[in-house]
């Protein structure tokens, strides 16, 4: 067998010969010839040759060939008989819907075992054939996108052990020869690394993936987020795309957790310079929040199933999604702030005394440190005890207790039950220090330590105020009776339907002659009726395309995109002064009202409880901001009070309007 030079052009793959164990002669490249250097040797003999003598020469001169030629398990013999296929799933611009490339899909036979790509990868691994096979399913994928001669990016899947193998068997410089004599171009090609294992050598492969930049492909990583993902792949391979598992896609219209995943995902990406593409998207609604969260990419059996062909479009029904300006509404808009922990309470940086400090000891650090309202007894830097000043500094004072008890130990003093808290507990949390039966709390406070250390001391006042504070930031969030979304949800969903140009409508609800019923009740009842109003509103709303807000008290916020706006409004209405009146006492129902002092303190007759609504058809530059649109539909519902069916729709063709409503 004569030699071949080295650099002599690569032939393509379709000189394929047609004998089972020889079509691995033509793919040898990708099977583990060591110098690329086999396969150039093999495709120069004659074919005929090669199929009655050399072919089996060559075969069985190759690793991967004489491996494939003698297995005996089912891989093994599919793989010989060349049964492989690929189809092609799309990938999709969530922003219009317009293709941007397709996901290659390995399959076995139809209704045989070894179909799908987790039965082939299980039994590619049991028969000690994952190279092989992830080699050649790589082969047929851009062989066959070469052949169908389209447009649009390419990922092909392939995990990093193999990617390294490849590209030390052969040569970023035949990989890049070879894919192009598919009918391929580098760059259209991205390689998307999957893990089916943790990488052990993470700066190979580092290596590696520049390799392949440099000669045009870019980089995936597939199932981010599936439990074998790696940020630190992630940090350190910086891949153009990150495919988001379908675990956090699927249902994300109804979960928050899994939209604040994909939103620190977004941030990641923006430090890496990473597009995200979501995964698994398989209903309307969750397509609409992806999109709205401008997710760039979408893949998904919604807008596509994997098939033979291509596809020049997305599914209909998704296209009219991603073309519709109304935004959707993010799930659990009422989630309440994030509650601080201690971290966010200046904790005094205090002096402490051992068990065996004496009492004249103790007294001399108190007096020069006068704002000290403790000091923490610490054994070998753990926190046992806390010392009260008052309660120290009383008795020292007192006739001639220096002179016998001044030497002695200050333990005697000390609350051996401190209370001790990691300085990452959260705030919420301690409210039990407050209302505990045990008072030394108050007046001690508590000893503050990090991983089980002393830190510091907190107080009592300190923990109040914190804890008030968390509360406010927290109602301006979520309101705690009706945990509808407050003020910074509802101006938040107010600037994204602001910011697509949709048209909407934003309505102010509040409660008319609610004092009275409040007054002459009690609150608790009164919060029955608010909570009664919530319930019915949210009831009427289309949860998937209406925002339901709670300001505070009486007043609520709806913004609707539901076409029959107005019956939902008219139905609100006309349910809440119907089981409204089942609030009341029998008498005042009788009479329709209740006699109670107005704000003035006269008493005359108040009508039994019911609901105005004022709205205002908001166009397309119409406002600017969020709190225009608010104020002009609270100036909505002052009209709304003043009509007898209790609505009021004010119409303003800009915000110019506003002179006619001051």
């Amino acid at each position: 067998m004569q030699n071949i030079p080295l650099e002599m052009p690569i032939p393509s793959p379709r000189h394929a010969m047609c004998h089972e164990d020889d079509i691995f002669v033509q793919e040898d490249w990708w099977l583990g010839n060591r110098h690329c250097l086999w396969e150039r040797q093999a495709v120069q003999l004659d074919q005929k040759q090669a199929l009655r003598n050399d072919g089996e020469h060559v075969l069985a001169a190759l690793p991967s060939g004489r491996k494939l030629r003698d297995g005996r398990g089912a891989l093994a013999g599919l793989l010989r008989r060349s049964e492989l296929r690929p189809l092609y799933q799309c990938i999709a611009f969530l922003n219009g819907g317009k293709i941007f490339g397709h996901e290659a899909l390995i399959r076995g036979p139809v209704d045989k075992p070894l179909h799908m790509p987790d039965a082939l990868l299980r039994a590619a691994a049991a028969e000690g054939l994952t190279y092989e096979f992830e080699s050649l399913a790589a082969a047929r994928e851009i062989e066959g996108w070469g052949a169908l001669r389209e447009p649009g990016r390419l990922f092909v899947n392939v995990s990093a052990t193999v990617l390294v193998q490849l590209v030390q068997a052969c040569g970023v410089a035949a990989l890049r020869h070879r894919v192009m004599a598919m009918g391929v171009l580098p760059r259209m090609v991205v390689l998307e690394i999957t893990e089916h294992e943790r990488v052990s050598d993470m700066d190979r492969l580092a290596a590696v993936v520049e390799e392949v930049r440099d000669m045009g492909m870019s980089l995936a990583l597939d199932d981010f987020g599936d439990g074998r993902s790696s940020l630190r792949l992630w940090s350190q391979l910086k891949p153009e795309f990150v495919k988001i598992d379908k675990y956090f896609t699927k249902d994300i219209s109804r979960h928050a957790d899994k939209l604040k995943t994909i939103q620190a995902l977004q941030q990641i990406g923006a430090i890496f310079n990473t597009s995200l593409i979501a995964e698994g998207i398989e209903t309307l609604e969750d397509l609409r929040v992806l999109r709205d969260l401008g997710i760039p990419y979408g893949q998904g059996y919604l807008l596509g199933m994997p098939m033979d062909k291509p596809v020049a479009a997305i599914d209909p029904k998704s296209e009219v999604v991603l073309k519709d300006r109304r935004v959707s509404v993010f799930p659990d808009s009422a989630a309440s702030a994030q509650l601080a922990d201690l971290r966010a309470i200046s904790v005094i940086d205090a002096p402490t005394v051992d068990t065996r400090t004496t009492n004249d000891t103790l007294a001399k650090l108190l007096i020069g440190t006068p704002h000290l309202h403790a000091v923490a007894v610490l054994d070998d830097a753990r926190p046992v005890a806390i010392i009260n000043r008052s309660q120290f500094m009383n008795e020292y004072s007192r006739l001639y207790y220096r002179e016998v008890w001044g030497r002695k130990s200050c333990m005697q003093h000390a609350n051996h039950e401190p209370r001790l808290i990691e300085r990452n507990h959260r705030i919420d949390e301690l409210v039990g220090i407050l209302t505990s039966d045990d008072q030394r709390y108050l007046a001690d406070g508590f000893i503050v330590t990090e991983n089980g250390r002393y830190v510091g001391l907190g107080t009592a006042d300190q923990l109040v105020r914190s804890v008030t504070e968390t509360r406010i930031e927290a109602a301006r969030h979520a309101n705690p009776l009706t945990f509808l979304p407050g003020n910074v949800p509802i101006s938040q969903h107010l600037d994204r339907l602001l910011k697509s140009g949709a048209d909407f409508v934003a309505c102010y609800a509040d409660l008319n002659h609610f004092k009275p019923f409040n007054d002459q009740y009690g609150y608790w009842r009164g919060d029955d009726m608010i909570r009664l109003l919530a319930r019915i509103i949210k009831s009427s709303c289309d949860p998937q395309c209406d925002f339901v807000g709670h300001v505070g008290g009486d007043d609520f916020v709806v913004v609707f995109q539901s076409p029959d706006w107005r019956t939902r409004c008219e139905r609100i209405i006309e349910e809440l002064r119907n089981e409204a009146r089942l609030l009341f006492d029998s008498q005042a129902q009788e009479i329709g009202g209740i006699q109670a002092e107005d704000r003035h303190g006269v008493e005359r007759f108040f009508p039994c409880t019911t609901l105005s609504i004022g709205a205002v058809m908001v166009r397309p530059g119409m406002f600017r901001k969020a709190e225009e649109v608010a104020s002009f539909a609270a100036a909505a519902k002052h009209r709304a009070k003043s009509s007898d069916s209790g609505f009021y729709l004010l119409s303003a063709e800009s915000p110019s309007a506003w002179g006619r409503i001051e």
